[in-house]
């Protein structure tokens, strides 16, 4: 674990602050190469710009909620890590809309070509978070179990590096996302498959990670994850009713 890269002066380059950094950057650079893919202006890279940004502040701000009862506020927002997908997903996709229909880009297609960066960004920013030592799992006797010494919180017990099963599963449904788009699926339909997968992925590992219980054994994040699926479940049933009818 290297939460610190280096430092000038005081201020400390964080290996966190650099792969969200590189995510980004990866993830407007592919997110322009399946706008071109898709006959889209390339004026909606304005818009993975835009989704950046609000992503960035949004999952600060829903991750300083979760915890606003660990540690002072201004210290959440602060701290060198700690970031709520979920939060990036809901700010990155609003600031992203709006973009979108300031560019008059459509929609949907957009979304679609969308869905392999944001896979492709999430997994390198899960990478980011093992660096740092945060959003780690439970503990466990595994032999790739990792102890965080330095992490947030700090644990000196090997636990399950759940940051890293979460960037290997997201790898393979950025993957998966591209190999449907090449091959022609509608566009409705992999962002469906996208929504459906990557709210499987967390809803599945949540239950190895340390995260409040609000309903029984659930968290927040397995609420948000069960309402993406559902969303995306939704979106593949209405595709193929509105096949049915055409």
């Amino acid at each position: 674990m290297y939460p610190v890269l280096f430092r000038i002066g005081d201020f400390e380059i964080t290996s966190f602050g650099v792969l969200v950094a590189i995510a980004a950057l990866v993830g407007i650079w592919i997110f322009g190469r399946e706008l071109k893919r898709s006959g889209l202006p390339h004026d909606g890279v304005d818009a993975a710009v835009a989704g950046v940004i609000g992503g960035l502040v949004g999952a600060k701000l829903l991750w300083t909620l979760e915890f606003s009862g660990e540690a002072p506020v201004t210290d959440l927002l602060f701290s060198r890590g700690g970031l709520s997908w979920f939060g990036g997903l809901i700010g990155g996709l609003g600031t992203g809309l709006w973009m979108l229909r300031r560019r008059r880009v459509s929609i949907v297609p957009a979304l679609a070509a969308a869905t392999p960066a944001i896979a492709v960004g999430h997994a390198i920013g899960r990478i980011g978070c093992f660096m740092v030592g945060d959003d780690y799992g439970r503990p466990t006797n595994l032999p790739w179990a990792v102890a965080f010494p330095e992490g947030l919180p700090p644990t000196s017990v090997p636990v399950h590096p759940t940051q890293l099963y979460e960037a290997i599963a997201l790898a393979g449904v950025a993957w998966a996302l591209i190999r449907w788009r090449r091959k022609g699926v509608a566009d409705i339909v992999v962002l469906g498959r996208y929504f459906v997968l990557a709210g499987s992925i967390r809803f599945a590992i949540e239950f190895i990670r340390i995260n409040l219980r609000i309903v029984g054994p659930l968290t927040l994040a397995h609420l948000i994850s069960l309402a993406l699926v559902i969303a995306g479940i939704t979106l593949i049933l209405r595709n193929s009713q509105a096949a049915k009818t055409r």
